[in-house]
């Protein structure tokens, strides 16, 4: 196939280039509403395979962007990718099909069934915190529902987006699938034109800057957002578990996960065994200091100096208000380096607290009880997620009937982002629309209503409108 990478013609506009490709695409999408399950499988194939041949290209490239431990390039930027490649991979035939539904009291004599039909010119922007899975897995949706689409990925891995853009040029024709590199002023040049669906995961703030631009064309949004994701844990948890397990939510990828555990509410009475519990478990993951901590295989760098210094300053704005420096605090920002940490006894103005972390540091909050803790999630935007350490079914019940996210975790952290057979996504000011599985095929679909008519019963409703007619009209009223 044809090269799908764009380098810009240095007669040609970086505006005049996006249109040029959006243009040609729209033959493309017109021509993919006939393909066949077969001909898009074999597209999600075709990707999966160059995908699993960079492997090593990708540790590589992770490995210079922010010293992705390679497991962790496997467990968190591929594997999801190939699992949501096989998911369509096997489904993807029946998805296709029309889905007939029952007719109503008002519909006898017509077959009514749901056709799934594309979107069309999709546009997927994707962030710098997972470039491979956030880029790719949504694009597995696309193609399975059977549209072109644009990728935007982040300019701020550039070794991975090196890698990325390699994989789509050996992948497809830019009529099918393209890819344009660039900074704030490439998404500003996509976002402009008329997309047929838009596909973004990133920060709230710039969500609504990518609603608000998609508003103007009427186009519709899938927004993967964030927000702070609050974590309970009360008196009946299992604090061994609950700990090594938050920690491994909070620290994975040095914390810049939109689904991190950001903070954690921990009943008074255990909250001392709980801190415990949490230090040993860092200093078992990561090591007992700060210098084999710094050289640990298994955790992440920031992406740049910038998000270093400003977790740092979050750090230093919570101490300096006096909070309590448990465990980690040391920051390198020439390095990129932030050391795992553990902070207390918080203020409520202190900047940690109203802003999403997105590092490796983690506030421990205690609380008495539990209601004031779902009255404070309430009064905060709603959160791309939420967990409970609890083994008292009622603390349970509670918290998932008083509380709203965009996802919820019971007794584990970050999994359900895993669940291909669930819908991942936010609420409110965490996103809007949901991706995986079936639910990427819909939100890449259009779900078209159709009837086909057995026989007319509506013909004892036409004009001229008689007294018999509007008895039956009546009685219709107090039945259906």
């Amino acid at each position: 196939m044809t090269a799908a990478v764009l380098a810009m013609p240095e007669t040609t506009t970086l505006d005049a280039e996006v249109r040029r490709v959006f243009e040609k695409q729209f033959d493309a999408a017109i021509r993919l509403r006939r393909s066949t399950a077969d001909e898009r499988i074999a597209k999600i194939k075709k990707l999966k395979d160059c995908l699993l041949a960079h492997t090593d290209a990708l540790h590589l490239a992770m490995e210079k962007d922010f010293r992705k431990p390679a497991v962790e390039v496997d467990l968190t930027e591929i594997l999801p990718v190939v699992s949501e490649a096989q998911d369509a991979i096997r489904h993807t035939r029946k998805r296709m099909k029309p889905q007939g539904v029952w007719p109503t009291m008002l519909t006898g004599g017509l077959k009514g069934y749901i056709q799934y039909e594309p979107r069309g010119r999709c546009l997927i922007i994707a962030p710098w915190n997972y470039p491979v899975n956030l880029c790719f897995s949504p694009l597995v949706s696309a193609i399975a529902a059977g549209n072109t689409a644009i990728l935007k990925p982040s300019e701020m891995t550039p070794h991975t987006t090196a890698v990325i853009v390699k994989i789509v040029k050996e992948t497809f024709s830019e009529d099918e699938v393209a890819i344009f590199e660039g900074d704030a002023a490439t998404s500003t040049a996509l976002l402009a034109l008329p997309f047929d669906h838009i596909f973004f995961t990133g920060s709230p703030a710039v969500g609504k800057v990518v609603m608000a631009a998609a508003a103007k064309h009427l186009t519709s949004v899938t927004l993967e957002l964030g927000g702070k994701s609050p974590t309970i844990v009360d008196e009946t948890a299992d604090l061994d578990l609950a700990a090594r397990n938050i920690l491994w939510g909070k620290f994975t990828n040095a914390g810049q996960t939109c689904i991190a555990p950001d903070h954690v509410f921990v009943h008074e009475s255990v909250k001392a065994a709980f801190i415990e519990k949490a230090s040993a478990a860092l200093k078992a993951s990561y090591g007992a200091t700060d210098a084999e901590q710094s050289r640990s295989p298994c955790l992440s760098h920031s992406v740049n100096q910038r998000h270093a210094g400003r977790v740092a300053d979050l750090i230093e704005d919570a101490k300096a208000r006096g909070a309590t420096l448990l465990a980690g605090g040391s920051v390198n920002v020439a390095d990129q380096w932030v050391a795992p940490t553990l902070l207390t006894d918080i203020p409520r103005d202190a900047k940690i607290m109203s802003e999403e972390i997105f590092g490796p540091v983690l506030p421990i909050i205690g609380y008495s009880k539990l209601q004031t803790v779902i009255d404070e999630i309430n009064a905060n935007p709603k959160p791309l997620a939420l967990y409970v350490w609890s083994k008292n079914e009622d603390n349970i019940k509670k918290v998932m009937k008083e509380t709203s996210s965009g996802g919820a975790c019971i007794n584990h952290t970050v999994v359900h982002y895993l669940h291909g057979n669930l819908p991942f996504g936010g609420v409110n000011n965490s996103g809007i629309g949901s991706a995986h599985g079936i639910f990427g095929f819909k939100a890449f679909s259009h779900e078209r209503a159709v009837i086909r008519t057995r026989f007319m019963v509506a013909r004892i409703f036409f004009p001229p409108y008689s007294n018999f007619m509007k008895k039956m009209v009546q009685a219709l009223m107090k039945i259906v």
